[in-house]
């Protein structure tokens, strides 16, 4: 499928790695002009960032100003916003290890993010009576598990913004959906600080076998790749997906096992 996004601005949170940055790479390719921003410029970025088509921002996108600091570096007008910036931390000492200052900071990153990056957003888009809003949402707001509490809680908030701002701004020709991964083979899961190393660090397993063990509960028996999502990303930013809002789209390898 040939998706021409010439002419079109786009603002991606969260784009210097992972999903994220697949999601940057393939929205240039298409033609887009793309503004992202994370904490620190990576070399795949400042790669791309070469080429005046993506533009990379340093911004910290938990902070209550960082959001609506990279939508303006965009300019007037977005027409695709990716909520994409988010990050889990394994909580292997259960629910009462968890302090109002973790709450807070899950929340901040994975879900009021999004809400402020949208709402520096949505009024371009209401004035022009056109617009996408994609959020990466994850598999974690249908299946919540108690290693990902907080996370799991941010995600399922996360889901229910969508939907619900689908409803409102839907007849203002703006369109809302979610994707939501399983586990991707990103930083997240497979960096040295990520759930894998964690989970391997408490309970005396090898990282490997973490891995494994994660990957064998997809009917696949894998990890999506970025690459995979970003292109699901895609197809929903694209006029092919016009009539498509309102909806969560789970990228999970058969990871969910109910309908």
């Amino acid at each position: 499928m040939d998706i021409n996004l010439a002419g079109r601005t786009a603002v991606v949170t969260g784009g210097s790695k992972g999903i994220g940055l697949a999601v940057v790479s393939q929205l240039a390719a298409s033609g887009a002009r793309v503004v992202t921003g994370a904490k620190h410029l990576s070399p795949e970025i400042e790669e791309l960032a070469r080429d005046k088509q993506v533009t990379f921002v340093e911004v910290d996108l938990a902070d209550p100003d960082g959001p609506a600091q990279l939508v303006a570096a965009a300019g007037d007008r977005v027409d695709i916003l990716v909520n994409n910036v988010g990050n889990a931390q394994a909580r292997l000492s259960g629910f009462l290890s968890l302090t109002d200052e973790d709450w807070s900071a899950t929340l901040a990153l994975n879900l009021m993010a999004a809400v402020r990056a949208t709402r520096a957003a949505l009024p371009g888009m209401l004035a022009v009576g056109a617009g996408v809003i994609i959020m990466t949402c994850s598999v974690n707001a249908r299946l919540p598990d108690p290693a990902v509490i907080d996370y799991s809680a941010a995600k399922a908030g996360l889901a229910g913004f969508a939907k619900a701002l689908s409803k409102e701004v839907g007849p203002h020709g703006i369109r809302v959906n979610t994707v939501s991964p399983g586990p991707v083979a990103t930083d997240l899961w497979l960096g040295s600080d990520g759930v894998a190393a964690s989970v391997s660090q408490a309970t005396g397993a090898k990282p490997t076998d973490v891995e494994d063990q994660a990957a064998a509960q997809s009917v696949t028996g894998r990890f999506t790749q970025p690459a995979e999502v970003a292109a699901l990303i895609l197809y929903l930013a694209s006029d092919q997906a016009a009539n498509i809002t309102g909806s969560d789209f789970a990228i999970d390898g058969g990871f969910i096992p109910t309908w």
